[in-house]
């Protein structure tokens, strides 16, 4: 079982972004530390797109058409957002704030665009890890291996890496994902150390207060 602080003394929950050009590997450590670590939650995204084969609405996505998504956009509603081959996505404010209230912890499996929006508007809750890959020949490797797209999709999504990885100095922590076991080991410790961050430890005042009344 994962190691939390301490439960008695009360703890704001934190928002755990993960980036990474596409093929370095994020999505395989978001699931590791989903399977791995209590309370911690994924991010579930508002989307105008149609629901994919499988996709279930609140589980994978909230689905909404474009006048309700322009709706929240106008009342601040999202944390961030962007548009995606001609689809709007967006994370909703209350739901992430609901967790963190109960000092339960948010995951983001996200670009470097829409990390910068969260640190703009929650940057108090917000830590960030960019996940790169131990070479330039290896991330090549991993996208081929994949077996899923043509060459020219291939070689696109290798030109967009090298736009993604120049992003690397605006996160608190960069992963070498050389091997997936470690790099899941090292974004554990990243989020246990943040938990224990004094700020987020809103009880901890009360906590030495009361044991100090003892002294008197």
């Amino acid at each position: 079982m994962a190691l939390v602080p301490d439960s008695r003394i009360p703890r704001r929950g934190l928002m755990l972004v993960l980036s990474s050009p596409s093929g370095a590997g994020k999505s395989t450590i978001a699931r590791a530390l989903l399977e791995r670590e209590d309370r911690l939650a994924m991010s579930v995204s508002v989307t105008t797109r149609d629901p994919r084969p499988g996709e279930e609405d609140g589980k994978d996505y909230f689905f909404i058409d474009d006048a309700a998504y322009r709706a929240k956009v106008e009342e601040k509603e999202l944390l961030e957002h962007a548009e995606v081959f001609g689809h709007y996505y967006g994370t909703p404010r209350s739901l992430v704030e609901k967790h963190l209230s109960v000092g339960e912890d948010v995951l983001f499996d996200i670009d470097w665009q829409g990390t910068q929006q969260l640190r703009e508007s929650a940057r108090d809750d917000l830590i960030s890890v960019f996940v790169l890959p131990p070479s330039y020949d290896e991330l090549a490797k991993r996208l081929k291996g994949r077996g899923q797209d043509s060459e020219d999709v291939v070689k696109g999504r290798m030109a967009k890496a090298a736009n993604e990885m120049s992003h690397w100095p605006e996160y608190d922590y960069v992963i070498i994902n050389e091997d997936i076991e470690t790099s899941i080991a090292n974004a554990q410790a990243i989020l246990k150390a943040e938990r224990l961050r004094r700020s987020r430890r809103v009880g901890l005042g009360d906590f030495v207060n009361e044991m100090r009344s003892h002294n008197g």
